[in-house]
C-alpha cells in the first residue's frame, strides 16, 4: 500500500468517518470526546503511540500520541507509525481536521512528511494482478489547502530520498554504469549542469585507479559531475563525493557466492550524493554545490585487473592492488583528487559503503566518520542528530600509514597486517587529498541497506545521507 494525500476544505459525508485526534496532553479540541479521553490515556495500548476508539457517534477516532519534542525527527516517527497502524488495520480512507487538532501546522506537516518517507516501496518488477490499494490522508481545512514553504521543501527532501532508494534498489542487469550516467543527464531538466566523463576522457585524464576496477567489465566506467549554483557569487562550491560501483562481485578476489546479490547497493554512496543535488536543485538552495560520482562494475573476465597489478592515480600516485575487492577506494581516490583540483571546493565530503568492518564497529546505527578536519565534524555529527542519521567519529593517525605502506609502489590498496579495517581504508583516502581541503568520510557500509524496516522505511534501500546532508548544508551554510 501506498500512501495519497489529499487536501480538501470539508470533511466528507459518509456513514463512518476513520478521524485523526492528535493528542498532547488531557485536552484536545472536542469536547465530546475529552469526557472519556483520560481513559484513552491511560490505556497500556496507547502509550505505544496510536489507539482507536471505534464507531462513537458515526466516527472512528483514532488517537494519536503526540508529545511535545525539540527533536523534527520525532515528529517525522510518529508518522511513519501513524502510516504503519492505518495500513496494518486497513484504514484506507482517513481524515485529519485542522480545525481540531492541537498541534502545530509545521508540526503536522511533518508528520505527513515522515508518513510519506516509511510509505515507500520499490516494487515496479513485480506482476500486478490485482490493482493495489492507496493509503489516502484527507487534510481538511482551509489552512492546509495551499502549497506552503515547508511543504515544497520537505517534498522536494522526499524526491530526493525517492530517488536514492530508487537507484539502490534496481538490479545490476538495470542499473549499470552505462545506465546510472543515462540517469544523471536527465537531471538537467531541473537546474543541474551534469558532465559526463567515458573511459575515453578518463584515460586521457590518468584516471587510472577508477578505471582499473571497471576493466573487466563489458560496461563503460565514468565520472560525472554534478553542480548547482543557486549562489550569483563566485564562492566556493561545497562538494560530495561518492562510490558508485554498480555491481561489485569482487573482480577475481572474488566474494563468497552467498548475499552477492546485495552488492547491488554498492553504489549507495553514489546514490546519495545524487539525491541530495537533486533535492538542492528542487528547494533551489542559495549555495553552490557540486556532486561528484565515479561510475563502474567490478566484475572477472579475461581483461580484469589483477591481485599485484599497480596502477598510476589521477593524483600521480602509484597504488599496489593486493586485493580487487578493495575496490571502492580505488574510485574514491581518483574522484577525490578530481574533485579537489578542478572545483577547489571549501570541503569535501565523501559517502561509500566501503567497508565491512564499520558494520562490525557500529552495526547498523551509526555511520563511521573520518576526518581531518574538527570543525566539519561537528557539523556533520549535529546534522546526523537532529534527523536521527547518527555518526560516530573514528580515528585517523600518521601511525596507520605504515599498514597501507607498500615496498612496490606508493601505498597498497589493503591492510593484511589485520585489524583497523575502516581507519586504513579513510587513511589511504586521505592520501589522495593534496591540498589540505577539508575533508570528512563516511562509511555508510552499514546504513545504505536494511534487512528489516527502519523508523522512517519499511527495508531495502534506506536513502540514508540524504536528509542528514541536507540538513548539514541548511545550518551551516546557507
Amino acid at each position: 500500500m501506498k500512501l495519497k494525500v489529499n487536501f480538501i476544505r470539508k470533511l466528507a459525508k459518509a456513514k463512518t468517518v476513520n478521524e485523526l485526534v492528535f493528542v498532547k496532553n488531557k485536552k484536545i479540541k472536542n469536547k465530546n470526546l475529552n469526557s472519556i479521553l483520560q481513559s484513552i490515556l491511560d490505556n497500556e495500548l496507547f502509550k505505544e503511540q496510536l489507539f482507536t476508539l471505534k464507531e462513537y457517534k458515526n466516527s472512528n477516532y483514532i488517537f494519536v500520541n503526540c508529545k511535545n519534542s525539540s527533536l523534527s525527527f520525532e515528529y517525522e516517527n510518529i508518522g511513519s507509525k501513524l502510516f504503519e497502524y492505518l495500513k496494518n488495520n486497513k484504514l484506507e480512507n482517513s481524515f485529519i481536521d485542522t480545525n481540531r487538532v492541537n498541534i502545530s501546522n509545521i508540526q503536522l506537516e511533518k508528520i505527513i512528511h515522515g508518513a510519506k518517507l516509511k510509505s515507500y516501496k520499490f516494487d515496479i518488477y513485480k506482476s500486478k494482478n490485482k490493482k493495489n490499494k492507496n493509503i489516502t490522508l484527507n487534510i481538511v481545512g482551509k489552512q492546509m489547502v495551499k502549497s506552503n514553504t515547508l511543504r515544497k521543501k520537505l517534498d522536494a527532501i522526499l524526491e530526493g530520498v525517492f530517488f536514492t532508494r530508487d537507484l539502490v534498489s534496481e538490479p545490476g542487469n538495470i542499473l549499470h554504469p552505462d545506465e546510472y550516467a543515462k540517469r544523471l543527464v536527465k537531471l538537467k531538466k531541473i537546474g543541474l549542469k551534469v558532465t559526463v566523463y567515458n573511459k575515453k576522457k578518463l584515460k586521457k585524464l590518468g584516471c587510472n585507479a577508477l578505471l582499473g576496477v571497471g576493466q573487466g567489465s563489458i560496461r563503460g566506467s565514468y565520472l560525472v559531475t554534478i553542480e548547482w549554483k543557486g549562489n550569483k557569487s563566485k564562492s566556493k562550491p561545497l562538494a560530495f563525493v561518492g562510490k558508485g560501483v554498480c555491481f561489485d562481485t569482487g573482480g577475481y578476489s572474488l566474494k563468497p557466492a552467498r548475499f552477492m546479490e546485495d552488492m547491488t547497493y554498492d553504489m549507495a554512496g553514489s546514490a546519495a550524493v545524487v539525491g541530495l543535488m537533486k533535492t538542492l536543485a528542487l528547494r533551489k538552495a542559495k549555495i553552490n554545490a557540486v556532486g561528484v560520482v565515479g561510475l563502474v562494475e567490478n566484475m572477472v573476465s579475461g581483461n580484469a585487473q589483477r591481485p599485484g597489478d599497480i596502477v598510476k592515480s589521477y593524483s600521480g600516485k602509484t597504488i599496489e592492488v593486493l586485493n580487487t575487492d578493495a575496490e571502492g577506494r580505488l574510485v574514491l581516490a581518483d574522484a577525490l583528487t578530481f574533485t579537489e583540483k578542478k572545483f577547489k571546493p571549501k570541503f569535501m565530503v565523501d559517502l561509500a559503503t566501503l567497508t565491512g568492518a564499520i558494520i562490525v564497529s557500529l552495526g547498523s546505527e551509526y555511520a563511521g566518520l573520518f576526518s581531518n578536519d574538527d570543525k566539519l565534524s561537528k557539523q556533520l555529527l549535529e546534522a546526523g542528530k537532529r534527523v536521527d542519521e547518527k555518526l560516530w567519529r573514528m580515528p585517523l593517525h600518521k601511525n596507520f600509514d605504515k599498514l597501507i605502506n607498500s615496498k612496490n609502489a606508493d601505498m597498497q590498496n589493503i591492510n593484511y597486517v589485520g585489524g583497523a579495517g575502516s581507519t586504513t581504508a579513510a587513511q589511504f583516502l586521505q592520501r589522495f587529498i593534496i591540498n589540505k581541503t577539508p575533508w570528512a568520510h563516511l562509511d555508510i557500509a552499514g546504513m545504505a541497506f536494511s534487512k528489516y524496516a527502519g523508523a522512517l522505511n519499511s527495508g531495502g534501500a534506506t536513502g540514508y545521507g540524504v536528509r542528514l546532508l541536507n540538513k548539514f548544508v541548511e545550518e551551516n551554510y546557507e
